[in-house]
C-alpha cells in the first residue's frame, strides 16, 4: 500500500504544485456547499481513500492545511506507515510544519503506530508545544508499555489537564500498577481535577485488580455523586469491578439499571459469571445476548470460549468456534489463544495445534497457550521445542511462558529442563518469579524424589507460602511412600487451611497405604471435629450435546442397574488381563470384596462404562474429573483400552491423561 502511495502521488500531473499551490476560488460558495466539501473529503479519508481523497481536493489542503489532519488520520486507520512518511515530506515542505495544530497529529501517528524515536525527535524540534503534545507523547510511551519514561515526561510538565492524568492513571491500571494508579488518582483529586468516565472507568479497573472492593464502592459512592451512574463505559466499568471483587449479585444490579444495554454489558456480565465460576450462566447469558440482536464481538468470544474451557464441552465450543468463523473473530490472536486452550482443556490437542498453525498473527500469548497445551497432554518435549521456536522468532518470552514450560517440565519428569528454565526466567529474563512458579519447581523437584531439597525451596523463597505449594510436596510424599514428611507437611497444609479436606485425605490415604487403620481414624475424626467433608469424586463427559455426570457410588442415574452389570462383566474382563484392584488405597478398614466394589464403581468408571454403552466402537471417550485419578482406576483404565480397543481421555484435576493400546500419555509419571 505504502509503495503504491508513493508512486500514485509523485506522478500526480500537478504534484510540482505544492511548492507554488494555486488556491481555489470558490465565488459563490454557501456554507451547505463548504459543509458538504469537508464531509466528502472527511468520508473519503475515514473510508481509508486516501488517493482519492488527496488527487481531488489538494488544492483545497493547500488553502487549508489543517485538512492534512484527515489524510493523517487515515494513515493510523490503513495503517501505512509508509504514506505517512510521505505526507509527514508534503507538511515539511509545504510550510506547515510550524502550525501546532498539525504537528501534534503527525507527532500522534507516530507515536501510535510506535515510533517512539522518531517521535521523540519530532517533539524536540517542535517550535511550539503545548499540553496535547505532551499528553501524545506520553499515550506513545504508555502504548509500547515504557511506564518509565511516561511518568519522567508527566512529572516535568508544568501545566497537565484531564487527559493528561488519564493517560498516565490508565498506562499504570493497564498494566497493572494499580497501587500507583490509585494513589496518582487521589493526588488528582486532591489537586482539584474532575474525573471524567475514561477516569472512572481506569480506576475502577484498578480496584478490580487490586480485588479491593472497598476503595471500589468508594469510587461508587462518588460515580452517584457526580451523576455517572448512567454513563454505560463507567456503568460496565463497575459492573466488573464488583465481579472481580466476587460480588455478582452487586455487579448485575449495576447492569439492570443501566437505561440501555449493550455488547459491552453483555460482555461485561459474560466475563463476571465465568471469572466467579458460572461457566454454565455465563453460556446462558451468551444465548440471551445474541437473541437480543446484538452481534458479539472479539471480547465476547475470548470470554465465552473460556467457559466451554471449564466445563469442558466440546461440541458447544465447536458451535461457538463456528460462530467466530462466521463474524471473523476466529482471526482475532486472542480468540485464537482461547481456542487453543479450550480445545486442550476438552481434550483435543490435534485442534489446539490445528487453530495455532492456521493463524496469520503471532504474539507470546498464543504461543504461551500452546506450550500450556502441550504441557496439560504430557508432551514436555514438543513444548520445549515450541519455547525454542518462539525464541527464534524474537518473540519475548514472559512469567505465563515460562509458568506453562515449568508445568510441562514437572509432568514430564523433565527435572534437569525445568531447573534450566527456572534459572533462564530469572537470570537471562530478569523475570521474578512468582508462587505459582515456585510451585511448579517444588512438585518439578518433589515428583523427582527430591523431596528435601523441595520443601527447603518452600522454606527459602522471598514469597509467602500458601497452602497450595504445601499440598504439592504432601502429594509426593504419597507418591514415594514417606510418611515422616507428609505428618509434618500436613501439618503445614492444615494449619494454613483447615477447611480444606484434600491434606486430610492424602494423609488417610498415605496411612491406609501402610495399613495403619487406627491413624486413618484419627485422621477422620479430625475431620469430623472440624466439620471438614471429603470432596466427592464427580466425572462428566458431554454426548449429543448433553452433558451426564457420575459420581462415586452413585446408584441413582437411571441406567444404574445396565452400568452397574456391565461394570461387572469388565471386571471379569480385566481380571483375566492381569488386572488386581489396589484395596491399598481404601481408606476404609473393611472386607476385601467391599473394597473391591468400592473400587468398582469410583465415578470415571461409571462414566467410561456409560460411554461403552452409548457410542460407536470406534468412537474415542472424553471423561472430566474433579479429583485426581487414583493408582488403581489408573491401571483399570489402560486395561480397558486395550480390551475395548477405545482410546479413553481422562482430565483429572492435574492433567490429561490419554488411554490407548493399554498404555497411558504419562508413562505412569503423574
Amino acid at each position: 500500500m505504502g509503495k503504491f502511495c508513493l508512486r500514485h502521488l509523485s506522478s500526480l500531473p500537478s504534484f510540482n504544485s505544492i511548492y507554488a499551490p494555486t488556491p481555489r476560488v470558490l465565488p459563490n460558495c454557501s456554507s451547505s456547499s463548504l459543509a458538504k466539501f469537508s464531509d466528502h473529503f472527511s468520508d473519503l479519508c475515514c473510508n481509508g481513500q486516501l488517493i482519492e481523497a488527496f488527487e481531488k481536493f489538494k488544492t483545497d489542503i493547500w488553502s487549508d492545511p489543517s485538512l492534512f489532519s484527515h489524510l493523517l488520520k487515515g494513515c493510523i486507520q490503513n495503517q501505512s506507515l509508509s504514506l505517512m512518511k510521505q505526507l509527514h515530506a508534503l507538511i515539511i515542505t509545504s510550510g506547515c510544519s510550524s502550525d501546532k495544530f498539525i504537528s501534534n497529529h503527525v507527532l500522534n501517528v507516530y507515536s501510535k503506530f510506535g515510533e517512539l524515536e522518531i517521535a521523540l525527535n519530532l517533539f524536540s524540534r517542535m517550535p511550539r508545544k503545548n499540553v496535547m503534545s505532551h499528553n501524545i507523547l506520553i499515550n506513545g510511551f504508555v502504548l509500547i508499555g515504557d511506564l518509565g519514561n511516561a511518568r519522567k515526561l508527566f512529572d516535568e510538565m508544568r501545566e497537565r489537564n484531564v487527559a493528561t492524568w488519564n493517560a498516565m492513571v490508565t498506562g499504570l491500571t493497564e498494566f497493572e500498577f494499580n497501587e500507583e494508579g490509585l494513589s496518582l488518582f487521589s493526588e488528582m483529586h486532591e489537586l482539584g481535577f474532575l474525573p471524567d468516565e475514561f477516569t472512572l472507568s481506569s480506576v475502577l479497573r484498578g480496584s478490580s485488580g487490586l480485588r479491593d472492593l472497598i476503595y471500589g464502592k468508594q469510587i461508587h459512592s462518588y460515580i452517584l455523586k457526580s451523576g455517572f451512574e448512567f454513563n454505560m463505559v463507567v456503568g460496565s466499568s463497575l459492573a466488573h469491578m464488583y465481579m472481580r471483587c466476587g460480588n455478582l449479585v452487586e455487579g448485575e444490579r449495576v447492569i439492570r439499571q443501566m437505561p440501555v444495554h449493550n455488547v459491552v454489558a453483555c460482555n461485561t456480565l459474560i466475563a463476571g459469571r465465568a471469572q466467579n465460576g458460572d461457566s454454565e450462566k455465563a453460556l446462558d447469558q451468551y444465548n440471551l445476548m445474541k437473541l437480543a440482536g446484538f452481534r458479539p464481538d472479539k471480547i465476547t468470544f475470548v470470554s465465552i470460549i473460556s467457559s466451554c474451557s471449564e466445563l469442558a464441552t466440546l461440541f458447544q465450543g465447536q458451535q461457538i468456534h463456528a460462530e467466530a468463523i462466521k463474524l471473523g473473530a476466529n482471526t482475532v490472536v486472542s480468540v485464537t489463544s482461547s481456542l487453543v486452550s479450550m480445545y486442550s482443556r476438552c481434550g483435543c490437542l490435534e485442534d489446539s495445534v490445528k487453530a495455532f498453525s492456521e493463524s496469520k498473527h503471532i504474539d507470546v500469548v498464543l504461543w504461551s497457550s500452546m506450550i500450556a497445551a502441550y504441557g496439560f497432554h504430557g508432551q514436555g518435549e514438543k513444548a520445549i521445542d515450541l519455547f525454542k521456536q518462539l525464541e527464534k522468532e524474537d518473540l519475548e518470552a514472559n512469567d505465563v511462558t515460562f509458568l506453562s514450560l515449568l508445568y510441562a517440565c514437572s509432568h514430564c519428569g523433565l527435572k534437569e529442563k525445568g531447573t534450566e528454565f527456572f534459572n533462564l526466567m530469572v537470570g537471562t529474563y530478569k523475570l521474578k518469579p512468582s508462587l505459582e512458579h515456585y510451585t511448579c519447581v517444588v512438585d518439578l523437584l518433589a515428583r523427582a524424589g527430591c523431596l528435601n531439597e523441595a520443601e527447603a525451596m518452600i522454606r527459602s523463597m522471598p514469597i509467602k507460602a500458601d497452602s497450595i505449594i504445601w499440598k504439592t510436596l504432601l502429594s509426593a510424599c504419597k507418591i514415594h511412600k514417606n510418611a515422616d514428611m507428609a505428618k509434618r507437611i500436613g501439618q503445614e497444609v492444615i494449619r494454613l487451611d483447615p477447611k480444606d479436606s484434600a491434606p486430610y485425605v492424602l494423609l488417610s490415604n498415605i496411612h491406609a497405604s501402610a495399613k495403619k487403620w487406627e491413624e486413618v481414624s484419627d485422621v477422620r475424626k479430625a475431620m469430623r471435629d472440624r466439620k471438614v467433608k471429603k470432596e466427592p469424586g464427580i466425572s462428566w463427559l458431554e454426548l449429543k450435546n448433553q452433558v451426564y455426570q457420575f459420581r462415586v457410588g452413585d446408584k441413582s442415574h437411571p441406567k444404574w442397574v445396565e452400568i452397574n452389570g456391565y461394570l461387572k462383566e469388565l471386571a471379569f474382563e480385566m481380571k483375566k488381563k492381569g488386572y488386581e484392584p489396589d484395596t491399598g488405597s481404601v481408606l476404609h478398614d473393611m472386607e476385601i470384596e467391599e473394597k473391591e466394589y468400592n473400587l468398582v464403581h469410583h465415578s470415571e468408571k461409571l462414566a467410561i462404562a456409560f460411554a461403552l454403552l452409548n457410542t460407536p466402537e470406534s468412537f474415542p471417550i472424553r471423561v472430566m474429573k474433579n479429583l485426581r485419578i487414583c493408582n488403581d482406576c489408573h491401571v483399570a483404565i489402560k486395561i480397558i483400552s486395550e480390551i475395548k480397543c477405545r482410546e479413553i481421555i481422562v482430565r483429572d484435576a492435574s492433567r490429561f491423561h490419554h488411554f490407548k493400546e493399554g498404555k497411558c500419555s504419562c508413562r505412569d509419571y503423574w
